[in-house]
């Protein structure tokens, strides 16, 4: 194991520590760092959304902003803007960076604010980039937006425009943890507020102690471009990019699928976001498991949180209550390799 699979590890756990019961979303916004995307996490209130991303925060040695998504917020409470000044009589104006100019980025709640301010994250997302008072700036190495958002039935939420959807890489559904998990966070958080060493054996179990010296290695920037670089050549055959290819195409209602359900189900495939960013999925998810190939295990296990939040269903499937889970599942059915 090299030295950036090691770190990736050690803040993996880490972040398991402070996070119990969520071992996929946390797996969820290592592959978002490791293939330079962004992450949408959803889920009722109390299930560790945004725990789940300040322990990532917390757990590296990297700018941390957050934004607390409001129905009165403006787009300059996210970008920055242009401050009037008066220094020894000489008038000027000088820009302040909004919390947009981090490395990593929480946009709680972000369902909670009209679409002007959600588009404020647009040209971040896309371009790296933040346009202000006519002049374009850049956004450091290391970018990464990490949204939350409660489901669209809930009192005061918005639907994301589907443009905005399209920026994030993957789309993970967060539900409540199971009785043994429940009982490790209430003893998570009885040793928090004691503020002492105490595990309970629940806790103790699951941790490393070869990977827990104090937590001591310090997790930087560089560490994470490193391993982003590891990931981009991590190799995947013409035979998988034709696979992730046939997957997003059957969205849009290529190919002979007429003994499927699933073309009636769709009114919207996916754009070609989706095949990058599944390409990137499946490599990240190779190499997280130690493996310098993707095989097509890796293309499954990224498919419903790359394509779930690009699909856009029909009349059809909603008078049925399709989900867009059963959608992907049986174009999984459906769509082979080769």
């Amino acid at each position: 194991m090299d030295l950036s699979q090691q770190v990736l590890k050690q803040l993996f756990n880490t972040v398991n520590q402070s996070v119990v019961g969520q071992e996929d979303v946390v797996k969820a916004l290592l592959i978002g760092l490791l293939t330079r995307g962004h992450v949408l996490l959803e889920g009722l209130p109390g299930t560790a959304k945004t725990r789940s991303i300040k322990a990532l925060a917390d757990a590296m040695s990297a700018d941390f902003g957050r934004v607390q998504f409001t129905p009165d917020l403006l787009p300059s409470d996210v970008t920055g803007a242009e401050i009037y000044r008066e220094v020894d009589g000489q008038h000027s104006l000088s820009f302040q960076p909004g919390p947009i100019f981090n490395n990593l980025v929480l946009a709680d709640e972000i369902n909670r604010a009209p679409a002007k301010v959600q588009s404020a994250l647009l040209e971040a997302m896309a371009e790296n980039s933040v346009t202000t008072a006519g002049e374009t700036r850049q956004l450091p190495d290391l970018f990464m937006v990490l949204a939350t958002q409660n489901p669209v039935d809930q009192e005061g939420t918005y639907p994301l425009p589907e443009a905005q959807m399209d920026r994030f890489m993957l789309k993970v559904n967060v539900d409540y943890p199971n009785a043994a998990a429940e009982l490790a966070i209430i003893d998570l958080v009885r040793q928090e507020e004691l503020g002492t060493e105490f595990f309970d054996e629940h806790l103790s179990e699951s941790i490393d102690e070869s990977d827990n010296s104090a937590l001591a290695l310090a997790i930087r920037p560089e560490h994470i471009l490193a391993a982003q670089k590891d990931v981009s050549r991590t190799y995947i055959s013409p035979l998988i990019k034709s696979y992730i290819v046939n997957l997003v195409m059957a969205t849009r209602g290529v190919g002979d699928y007429s003994n499927a359900q699933f073309p009636q189900w769709l009114a919207v495939g996916a754009s070609p976001r989706a095949s990058i960013a599944l390409d990137r999925g499946a490599r990240a998810h190779a190499w997280l498991a130690g493996r310098d190939y993707v095989d097509p295990d890796d293309v499954r296990a990224m498919v419903h949180g790359v394509l779930g939040h690009r699909l856009v269903l029909s009349y059809t499937a909603v008078s049925e209550r399709i989900t867009t889970t059963q959608v992907i599942d049986e174009i999984l059915e459906h769509v082979m390799i080769g």
